[in-house]
């Protein structure tokens, strides 16, 4: 018999690095409303308001006042706010202690802090998900 402080696993709390913003490219300021589709290949940062379709092939961060209702795709997804929409991330999706998201989820990797709210499904496989191909424009004739 164990004695009762003795614990057979340790378990340890999640922990999500912080990111500084000066790695970010590109930082949508908490004063910014956008709507449409946002496509990029470098980080970026959200801090205000978003709604529409973001397709990228590189991260995205959004802040904790931040809200983004969006179909999302991008390599990682961190987020301190409030998603509302689908997120496909190929490597990896972060939802820090103050984070929200409704909405359905594919990734290969999934973090969460304790305190974060996720409604939705999340399908996970431990292969990166491919780069979807971007639709080319059509000739005209």
């Amino acid at each position: 018999m164990r004695a009762s402080g003795e614990v057979m696993r340790e378990l340890r709390e999640v922990r999500i690095d912080q990111i500084d913003e000066n790695e970010v490219d590109t930082i949508l300021a908490e004063d910014i409303d956008f709507s449409g589709v946002l496509s990029f290949q470098r980080p970026l940062m959200i801090k205000g308001r978003f709604q529409g379709e973001i397709k990228a092939s590189s991260d995205l961060y959004i802040g904790e006042k931040a809200v983004v209702k969006a179909k999302i795709e991008a390599d990682t997804v961190s987020s301190k706010g409030r998603i509302e929409g689908d997120v496909l991330a190929r490597s990896r999706v972060e939802f820090f202690s103050t984070a929200t998201m409704l909405g359905d989820l594919t990734t290969p990797d999934l973090v969460m802090e304790s305190g974060c709210q996720y409604n939705g499904r999340c399908t996970m496989s431990r292969e990166k998900q491919p780069q979807q191909p971007q639709p080319k424009a059509e000739e005209k004739r």
